[in-house]
């Protein structure tokens, strides 16, 4: 077995829904930190899901329109989230050019 600590990181430029991680092929993640940070000087608010593309595709919502303080980092774990083989972390910005969003993680392959 190994391990490797990464970071996944993601300016959301747009208010599209954005790819902030995808766990690889014979890989289990724990995802120890998701940081989120607002540098516009404006409130906004963040949606967080979780893809399991093998369930064609299930999506699970973790944090929906959570809300970011002006100029504001917040934590949103408070406990590691366990990403396994083939899901995706995605992020959605209400406003694009105000959030940018940090995982730190421990792949275990």
């Amino acid at each position: 077995m190994s391990n490797k600590y990464k970071n996944a990181k993601v300016d959301l430029t747009t208010a599209n829904v954005t790819t902030l991680y995808t766990a690889p092929s014979a890989t289990t993640a724990l995802v120890k930190s998701i940081l989120v940070s607002e540098d516009s000087g404006n409130a906004d608010t963040l949606t967080v899901t979780l893809t399991d593309a093998a369930a064609s595709p299930a999506i699970f919502s973790l944090f929906k329109t959570k809300a970011i303080g002006a100029n504001a980092t917040l934590e949103l774990l408070t406990q590691p989230l366990t990403v396994q083989e083939g899901e995706i972390l995605k992020v959605t910005a209400a406003n694009g050019n105000r959030l940018h969003v940090v995982a730190s993680l421990l792949e275990i392959t």
